[in-house]
């Protein structure tokens, strides 16, 4: 009779430890079909490898509350792009409206994450008056690749001078190699901030502001109207504003 029931209590228990391990492994697999990797060309205070930049934080609540677990990693600028058309990432943090058209298996998701100031930063010519594109004339900018707003705005109007990254950017300002950088705004002045650079300039105003959104892979296209609807949520709770005060608006000189 002992014998039975150590019988039974053993199967009981080999049971238990089966569906114990199938319900773990089902749970596993199910949370890797939630995470969704996002890359951009931003670094500090947009985004980062902690994941606590501005951009990071608004998409990565968004995406929680459609049941998504966002990771963020930081390419070229131009790379970016091409890795989230390709679909090798899932889509890309923030960019400028209307590039579906370039980048055809991309989807904007139409509520924006934030407005973008694009702006000059100068060492040598900080009494200069920004009145638009027009008047950088001659003048050489130092750029990211890939920054189409850009790219656009002052092809022909000025020389460009193309870098691979913030810093390389900034290096030629610094060496007296380019009579501008243009960036935006929070990124421009988190790098200055983080580097610890004081005699470096923010012109204002803005060459322009624009809205900048998030663009995911068309393999996600069910996605897009749910992001959508979250991002506006968060604005109307306060959340963004929240993450704003918390991370970009200590960066104001």
């Amino acid at each position: 009779m002992n014998t039975l029931k150590n019988n039974l209590i053993s199967a009981s228990l080999f049971i238990q430890l089966t569906l114990s391990l199938v319900f773990y492994f089902a749970d596993t697999a199910a949370f890797a079909q939630q995470r969704i990797v996002i890359n951009t060309g931003f670094s500090h205070p947009i985004s980062n490898d902690a994941q606590t930049g501005f951009g990071d934080k608004v998409l990565g609540e968004a995406f929680r509350r459609i049941g998504y677990k966002l990771e963020t990693v930081r390419l070229p600028a131009e790379r970016a792009l091409i890795n989230a058309n390709k679909g090798l990432d899932d889509g890309d943090l923030l960019r400028i409206n209307g590039l579906q058209k370039k980048y055809p298996n991309l989807i904007q998701v139409p509520e924006k994450i934030m407005d973008m100031d694009v702006v000059l930063f100068a060492k040598n010519l900080k009494s200069f008056k920004v009145r638009g594109w027009n008047s950088i004339g001659s003048h050489s900018v130092s750029i990211i690749t890939g920054w189409k707003v850009f790219e656009i705005n002052l092809n022909k109007k000025a020389n460009l001078i193309k870098t691979d990254n913030v810093e390389q950017m900034f290096t030629m300002l610094k060496k007296n190699r380019a009579d501008f950088v243009g960036y935006e705004r929070w990124a421009g002045l988190g790098y200055l901030k983080k580097s610890r650079i004081t005699d470096i300039k923010l012109l204002e105003p803005p060459l322009m502001s624009t809205p900048l959104y998030t663009y995911l892979h068309k393999k996600h296209q069910k996605l897009v109207p749910l992001l959508a609807a979250k991002i506006k949520n968060m604005k109307h709770d306060g959340t963004i504003e929240k993450m704003f005060n918390e991370i970009l608006k200590p960066l104001i000189p």
